[in-house]
Protein backbone atom coordinates (compact mmCIF):
# COMPACT_ATOMS: atom_id res chain seq x y z
CA UNK A 1 0.00 0.00 0.00
CA UNK A 2 2.54 2.45 0.55
CA UNK A 3 4.51 1.78 -3.03
CA UNK A 4 1.26 2.88 -4.18
CA UNK A 5 1.35 6.15 -2.17
CA UNK A 6 4.33 6.68 -3.08
CA UNK A 7 3.77 6.18 -6.97
CA UNK A 8 0.90 8.86 -6.38
CA UNK A 9 3.31 11.22 -4.85
CA UNK A 10 5.63 11.20 -7.57
CA UNK A 11 3.11 11.78 -10.64
CA UNK A 12 1.84 14.37 -8.54
CA UNK A 13 5.16 16.16 -7.95
CA UNK A 14 5.46 15.67 -11.87
CA UNK A 15 2.45 17.47 -11.83
CA UNK A 16 3.06 20.75 -9.93
CA UNK A 17 6.29 20.69 -10.85
CA UNK A 18 5.53 21.16 -14.58
CA UNK A 19 5.46 24.74 -16.49
CA UNK A 20 2.40 25.91 -16.86
CA UNK A 21 0.97 25.30 -20.34
CA UNK A 22 1.19 28.44 -22.96
CA UNK A 23 -2.08 29.50 -22.86
CA UNK A 24 -2.40 29.57 -18.97
CA UNK A 25 0.74 31.90 -18.85
CA UNK A 26 -1.36 34.17 -21.56
CA UNK A 27 -3.51 34.69 -19.77
CA UNK A 28 -1.63 35.92 -16.87
CA UNK A 29 -0.38 39.04 -19.17
CA UNK A 30 -4.12 39.32 -20.12
CA UNK A 31 -5.32 39.20 -15.83
CA UNK A 32 -2.46 42.21 -15.46
CA UNK A 33 -4.20 44.15 -17.72
CA UNK A 34 -7.61 43.31 -16.05
CA UNK A 35 -6.40 43.97 -12.77
CA UNK A 36 -4.83 47.40 -13.73
CA UNK A 37 -8.97 48.00 -14.31
CA UNK A 38 -10.44 47.19 -11.10
CA UNK A 39 -11.23 49.59 -8.39
CA UNK A 40 -8.76 49.89 -5.17
CA UNK A 41 -11.54 49.20 -3.55
CA UNK A 42 -11.76 45.75 -4.55
CA UNK A 43 -8.12 45.47 -4.71
CA UNK A 44 -8.23 46.35 -0.55
CA UNK A 45 -10.78 44.02 0.37
CA UNK A 46 -8.79 41.26 -1.12
CA UNK A 47 -5.20 42.28 0.70
CA UNK A 48 -7.24 42.66 4.23
CA UNK A 49 -8.69 39.78 3.46
CA UNK A 50 -5.54 37.48 3.08
CA UNK A 51 -3.64 39.76 5.57
CA UNK A 52 -6.40 38.84 8.05
CA UNK A 53 -6.25 35.20 7.73
CA UNK A 54 -2.52 35.25 7.58
CA UNK A 55 -2.60 36.30 10.99
CA UNK A 56 -5.75 34.51 12.41
CA UNK A 57 -3.95 31.65 11.04
CA UNK A 58 -0.79 32.11 13.10
CA UNK A 59 -2.12 33.46 16.44
CA UNK A 60 -5.86 33.28 16.66
CA UNK A 61 -8.51 30.37 17.48
CA UNK A 62 -10.78 30.97 14.30
CA UNK A 63 -10.15 27.69 12.35
CA UNK A 64 -8.86 25.54 15.39
CA UNK A 65 -10.46 22.62 16.58
CA UNK A 66 -11.65 21.27 19.95
CA UNK A 67 -11.13 17.66 18.77
CA UNK A 68 -7.76 16.59 19.22
CA UNK A 69 -5.39 14.79 16.63
CA UNK A 70 -6.57 11.90 15.53
CA UNK A 71 -3.85 9.48 16.44
CA UNK A 72 -2.95 5.23 15.85
CA UNK A 73 -4.84 4.86 12.30
CA UNK A 74 -3.06 4.24 8.77
CA UNK A 75 -2.21 6.21 6.59
CA UNK A 76 -4.72 4.84 4.49
CA UNK A 77 -7.69 5.81 6.99
CA UNK A 78 -6.28 9.35 7.17
CA UNK A 79 -6.50 9.56 3.62
CA UNK A 80 -9.77 8.49 3.72
CA UNK A 81 -11.18 10.92 6.28
CA UNK A 82 -9.68 13.78 4.30
CA UNK A 83 -11.53 12.72 0.96
CA UNK A 84 -14.57 12.45 3.20
CA UNK A 85 -14.00 16.02 4.77
CA UNK A 86 -13.00 17.39 1.27
CA UNK A 87 -16.59 16.18 -0.22
CA UNK A 88 -18.63 18.62 2.82
CA UNK A 89 -15.80 21.17 2.58
CA UNK A 90 -16.65 21.18 -1.34
CA UNK A 91 -20.59 21.20 -1.08
CA UNK A 92 -20.40 24.22 1.64
CA UNK A 93 -17.77 26.45 -0.46
CA UNK A 94 -19.92 25.54 -3.98
CA UNK A 95 -22.79 27.08 -2.11
CA UNK A 96 -21.02 29.90 -0.68
CA UNK A 97 -19.97 31.01 -4.46
CA UNK A 98 -23.33 30.21 -5.72
CA UNK A 99 -25.13 32.26 -3.01
CA UNK A 100 -22.05 35.49 -3.37
CA UNK A 101 -21.82 35.62 -7.10
CA UNK A 102 -25.50 35.84 -7.36
CA UNK A 103 -25.68 39.68 -5.64
CA UNK A 104 -22.73 41.36 -8.12
CA UNK A 105 -19.90 43.39 -6.93
CA UNK A 106 -21.02 43.54 -2.72
CA UNK A 107 -21.98 40.06 -2.90
CA UNK A 108 -18.29 39.20 -4.61
CA UNK A 109 -16.11 41.19 -2.75
CA UNK A 110 -18.04 39.68 0.25
CA UNK A 111 -16.89 36.45 -1.31
CA UNK A 112 -12.83 36.72 -0.34
CA UNK A 113 -12.98 36.58 3.33
CA UNK A 114 -15.79 34.04 3.50
CA UNK A 115 -13.74 31.49 1.10
CA UNK A 116 -10.32 31.75 2.93
CA UNK A 117 -11.77 30.96 6.25
CA UNK A 118 -13.70 27.78 4.55
CA UNK A 119 -10.15 27.31 3.05
CA UNK A 120 -8.13 28.09 6.58
CA UNK A 121 -11.02 25.62 8.58
CA UNK A 122 -10.11 22.32 5.66
CA UNK A 123 -6.48 23.17 6.50
CA UNK A 124 -6.92 22.74 9.82
CA UNK A 125 -8.95 19.79 10.16
CA UNK A 126 -6.37 18.26 7.38
CA UNK A 127 -3.17 18.71 10.47
CA UNK A 128 -6.03 17.33 12.77
CA UNK A 129 -6.49 14.39 10.91
CA UNK A 130 -3.02 13.37 9.94
CA UNK A 131 -1.67 14.01 13.56
CA UNK A 132 -0.52 17.50 13.90
CA UNK A 133 -1.09 20.00 17.00
CA UNK A 134 -2.13 22.95 15.25
CA UNK A 135 -1.28 24.88 18.42
CA UNK A 136 2.44 24.78 17.28
CA UNK A 137 2.81 27.40 15.42
CA UNK A 138 5.09 25.91 13.40
CA UNK A 139 2.31 23.56 12.06
CA UNK A 140 0.17 26.77 11.40
CA UNK A 141 3.66 27.97 9.39
CA UNK A 142 3.15 24.46 7.17
CA UNK A 143 -0.70 24.87 6.62
CA UNK A 144 0.49 28.53 4.95
CA UNK A 145 3.40 26.81 2.54
CA UNK A 146 0.65 24.16 1.59
CA UNK A 147 -1.79 27.08 0.91
CA UNK A 148 0.97 28.94 -1.31
CA UNK A 149 1.65 25.56 -2.89
CA UNK A 150 -1.71 24.81 -4.40
CA UNK A 151 -2.53 28.10 -5.04
CA UNK A 152 0.72 29.72 -6.73
CA UNK A 153 2.45 30.47 -9.85
CA UNK A 154 5.30 28.23 -11.44
CA UNK A 155 8.43 29.77 -9.66
CA UNK A 156 6.90 30.19 -6.51
CA UNK A 157 5.48 26.52 -6.80
CA UNK A 158 8.03 25.33 -7.13
CA UNK A 159 10.44 27.16 -4.57
CA UNK A 160 7.27 26.03 -1.89
CA UNK A 161 7.46 22.60 -2.52
CA UNK A 162 10.81 22.40 -1.71
CA UNK A 163 10.48 24.49 1.53
CA UNK A 164 7.69 21.26 1.67
CA UNK A 165 9.43 18.29 0.88
CA UNK A 166 12.66 19.77 2.96
CA UNK A 167 10.42 20.55 6.37
CA UNK A 168 12.84 19.58 8.89
CA UNK A 169 14.98 21.66 7.73
CA UNK A 170 12.90 24.17 6.74
CA UNK A 171 10.44 24.58 9.95
CA UNK A 172 14.39 25.54 11.94
CA UNK A 173 13.62 29.23 10.37
CA UNK A 174 10.35 29.74 12.29
CA UNK A 175 10.73 28.80 15.66
CA UNK A 176 8.77 31.60 16.96
CA UNK A 177 5.65 34.04 16.38
CA UNK A 178 7.83 37.13 16.07
CA UNK A 179 10.21 35.40 13.43
CA UNK A 180 7.74 35.04 11.45
CA UNK A 181 5.86 38.17 11.83
CA UNK A 182 9.80 39.85 11.31
CA UNK A 183 10.97 37.58 8.29
CA UNK A 184 8.34 35.98 6.41
CA UNK A 185 7.14 37.52 2.74
CA UNK A 186 3.56 37.91 3.75
CA UNK A 187 3.77 40.77 0.34
CA UNK A 188 4.74 37.51 -2.07
CA UNK A 189 2.01 35.14 0.04
CA UNK A 190 -0.30 37.86 -1.03
CA UNK A 191 0.66 38.91 -4.00
CA UNK A 192 1.00 35.12 -5.34
CA UNK A 193 -2.56 34.65 -4.25
CA UNK A 194 -4.67 37.11 -5.83
CA UNK A 195 -2.91 36.60 -9.21
CA UNK A 196 -3.84 32.95 -9.21
CA UNK A 197 -7.33 33.38 -8.34
CA UNK A 198 -8.38 36.90 -9.11
CA UNK A 199 -9.37 36.52 -12.93
CA UNK A 200 -12.05 33.50 -11.54
CA UNK A 201 -13.29 35.85 -8.91
CA UNK A 202 -13.55 38.81 -10.79
CA UNK A 203 -15.72 37.17 -13.14
CA UNK A 204 -18.14 36.01 -10.16
CA UNK A 205 -19.05 39.61 -9.53
CA UNK A 206 -21.11 40.18 -12.62
CA UNK A 207 -24.45 39.88 -11.88
CA UNK A 208 -26.46 36.84 -12.85
CA UNK A 209 -23.49 34.95 -14.23
CA UNK A 210 -21.43 34.89 -11.04
CA UNK A 211 -23.52 32.96 -9.84
CA UNK A 212 -22.52 29.81 -12.01
CA UNK A 213 -18.79 31.21 -11.68
CA UNK A 214 -18.47 31.43 -7.85
CA UNK A 215 -20.03 27.49 -7.53
CA UNK A 216 -17.71 26.39 -9.63
CA UNK A 217 -14.72 28.61 -9.16
CA UNK A 218 -15.17 27.60 -5.46
CA UNK A 219 -15.27 23.88 -5.73
CA UNK A 220 -12.36 23.50 -7.66
CA UNK A 221 -10.62 25.89 -5.48
CA UNK A 222 -11.56 22.86 -2.82
CA UNK A 223 -10.68 20.23 -4.62
CA UNK A 224 -7.35 21.73 -5.53
CA UNK A 225 -6.60 22.51 -1.57
CA UNK A 226 -7.98 18.84 -0.48
CA UNK A 227 -5.30 17.02 -2.92
CA UNK A 228 -2.35 19.31 -2.14
CA UNK A 229 -2.83 19.09 1.53
CA UNK A 230 -3.17 15.06 1.03
CA UNK A 231 -0.46 14.84 -0.82
CA UNK A 232 1.57 17.21 1.62
CA UNK A 233 0.80 15.02 4.47
CA UNK A 234 1.44 11.93 2.86
CA UNK A 235 4.82 13.31 1.91
CA UNK A 236 5.51 14.25 5.76
CA UNK A 237 4.33 10.93 6.98
CA UNK A 238 6.31 8.87 4.89
CA UNK A 239 9.37 11.12 5.07
CA UNK A 240 8.81 10.71 9.20
CA UNK A 241 8.89 6.65 8.96
CA UNK A 242 11.87 7.03 7.46
CA UNK A 243 13.46 9.19 9.72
Amino acid sequence: MESRIQNELQEWERRILKRSPLYKRAAKRIQQQINDRIPEKVHNVVTNSIRNMVKATLTGTEFTTKKPPVLGVSLEERDALLIERKAAYKKTAMAEGAGTGAGGILWGLADFPLLLGIKMRFLFEAARIYGYDTKDVQERVFLLHVFLLAFSSDDVRRETYDAIKNWEETKQKWHSKSSIQEDYDWKKFQITYRDHIDLAKMLQMIPGFGAIVGAYANYNFLDQLGETAMNCYRLRTLQERRG
